[in-house]
């Protein structure tokens, strides 16, 4: 049973100028990370004081029942470059429930 689930991260790496941007590596690694899931994300992209900031809102239906569960699958799953641009992180997942929510049943 899918549930839904919400992730959020933050991206920060030195601004390197000729290299791929981080929001086009970003996206490929969340592409990656969660292809077989019902997910969609948000990129925004900041560029300040010499640093590329990358924030990433993941929103939709995963199979993940908990948010220990998302952290197994990204330490599995997750690139090098991906943990050593992650500078943050936000994982809230709520499980479906079986009967209707109102009346209990």
């Amino acid at each position: 049973m899918n549930n839904e689930t919400y992730l959020d991260f933050c991206f920060i790496r030195t601004f390197g100028g000729s290299e791929e941007s981080l929001l086009s590596k970003v996206d490929k690694t969340l592409k990656h990370l969660f292809n077989h899931q019902l997910l969609h994300w948000y990129l925004e992209e900041k560029k300040k004081n010499g640093l590329e900031i990358v924030i990433a809102e993941v929103r939709g239906m995963s199979e993940w029942a908990s948010e220990d569960e998302v952290l197994n699958h990204l330490e599995k799953t997750g690139c090098s470059s991906f943990w050593e641009y992650l500078q943050g992180c936000k994982f809230n997942v709520y499980p479906a429930m079986k009967g209707c929510g109102s009346c209990g049943t």
